[in-house]
């Protein structure tokens, strides 16, 4: 039905969501992509080498807003050096949150809107990272020398029918 095929099996230095995601950017015809997110389902509760790959994915893209989301939370990435404005629902947002340093440790992250605020904090693995935070406000402030994973718990709702 004119449908293209795209098999890049040959390819096992990379995962599938890699593949995708470099289709997306390479292959989409939009002039201006700055305003392009890609909600990843199924991204995360698996196998723990997949959750990473997915999250490798962030880091290998940061120019992408891509957003790993699962049936508990949803990731994505803060890119270095950047003020970053995270705007909560509420309504399905929270309130336990979490910062994870990627890529490199940070040296200086600083954050408002949190129960707990770094200020000016170190962050890496083998020390501290931002676990079981709690979101006190609308908007959450994050700016970081280094490159950040925000990750946010999703509220389960039940529904009548």
């Amino acid at each position: 039905m004119g449908t293209k095929i795209v098999d890049e099996s040959h390819d096992q230095d990379t995962t599938d969501l890699h593949k995708c995601i470099a289709f997306i950017t390479e292959n989409l015809a939009i002039p201006n992509k700055s305003n392009l997110c890609v909600l990843v389902l199924g991204a995360l509760g698996g196998r723990f080498d997949h959750e990473m790959g997915n999250i490798n994915v962030l880091h290998l893209f940061p120019n992408n807003r891509i957003i790993l989301l699962s049936d508990d939370c949803l990731i994505f990435l803060l890119p270095s050096k950047h003020t970053h404005n995270i705007h909560i629902e509420r309504s399905i947002e929270g309130p336990h949150c979490g910062l994870i340093p990627i890529g490199a440790p940070s040296t200086t992250t600083t954050t408002t809107g949190l129960r707990w605020n770094l200020d000016n904090t170190c962050m890496s693995f083998g020390g501290l990272i931002s676990t079981s935070n709690i979101v006190e406000e609308e908007c959450v402030t994050v700016i970081s020398d280094s490159d950040l994973i925000w990750t946010i718990s999703l509220r389960r709702h039940s529904y009548n029918m």
